[in-house]
């Protein structure tokens, strides 16, 4: 059903313009009609399955920057559906340039009226993975203008690596966008429009503004890896929790082929 699968084309331009910026924009990957169809079921569990129940003025700032679910795709064959989608996995690879991706783990973001910064960071400070062949997909649910806290990508910073000790915080926010501004490191940001999804690399420095409107900005994401990523020693408690909660019975120093960790896409064998 709808466009999950199909390929999109995807220009040798585009795949360099990712690999000079770490991060690329892609209008018209997913119809509206799929994310209404998909995004229906991703929001209303993410509300059903969130935990967080304070008031935006008693949580901290990582709190305030959205409610979060994560593996999604084991609550609901459809979103399991949509997660294992060939056309996403497809854009992960080649983006990627490897030959195959597995799921690492989903996460529903959900930014309420009112919700604040997501403050800056990379994603791969919470993995405890042997390359830097990760990618995560953001794939918003609605059109998201800039007054709804869109997010913004440090063009080429995937090759910083000051700031990579440093989990989302206020400490994360001032240091690593100080640092970003002091070398000269573009913000790249703007509206997405319905459909238009976004692809970065774990270590791809970003950050997202504020949800000022009225509305809730309810995202999808889905984190990809190389298909033969090999789980490394955790480098601090975080990396631990990851590894204890998205590849469960995976061996350091061995590709992390467990049953969290399906291979999404695979390009086919070759044939004599």
């Amino acid at each position: 059903m709808f466009d999950i699968d199909p390929p999109y084309p995807l220009s040798d331009a585009q795949k360099a313009q990712f690999q000079r910026d770490g991060f690329i924009k892609l209008k018209q990957v997913l119809s509206p009609e799929a994310l209404a169809h998909y995004g229906q079921v991703i929001t209303r569990l993410t509300i059903e399955l969130n935990t967080e129940r304070r008031p935006l003025e008693e949580r901290s700032t990582y709190d305030k920057a959205f409610l979060q679910v994560m593996n999604l795709w084991e609550h609901s064959p459809l979103v399991a559906r949509f997660v294992m989608g060939q056309r996403l996995g497809r854009l992960a690879a080649e983006l990627l340039g490897v030959s195959g991706v597995r799921l690492y783990h989903d996460q529903s973001l959900y930014k309420e009226p009112g919700g604040g910064i997501t403050p800056a960071h990379a994603d791969q400070y919470y993995w405890p993975l042997d390359s830097d062949r990760t990618i995560t997909a953001w794939i918003p649910l609605q059109a998201v203008p800039p007054a709804m806290g869109p997010l913004g990508f440090y063009a080429g910073s995937q090759s910083v690596a000051f700031g990579r000790d440093l989990g989302i915080s206020d400490e994360s926010e001032q240091m690593i966008s100080s640092n970003m501004a002091r070398h000269g490191f573009e913000f790249c940001v703007g509206g997405f429009d319905l459909g238009e999804v976004s692809f970065h690399l774990g270590w791809t420095f970003h950050k997202a503004g504020p949800n000022v409107s009225e509305r809730p900005r309810s995202v999808m994401t889905v984190i990809y890896m190389d298909a033969a990523m090999r789980l490394v020693p955790a480098l601090n408690a975080i990396q631990a929790n990851d590894r204890d909660q998205w590849c469960p019975g995976a061996r350091e120093g061995e590709v992390i082929n467990t049953r969290k960790n399906p291979v999404v896409w695979q390009r086919a064998a070759a044939t004599a």
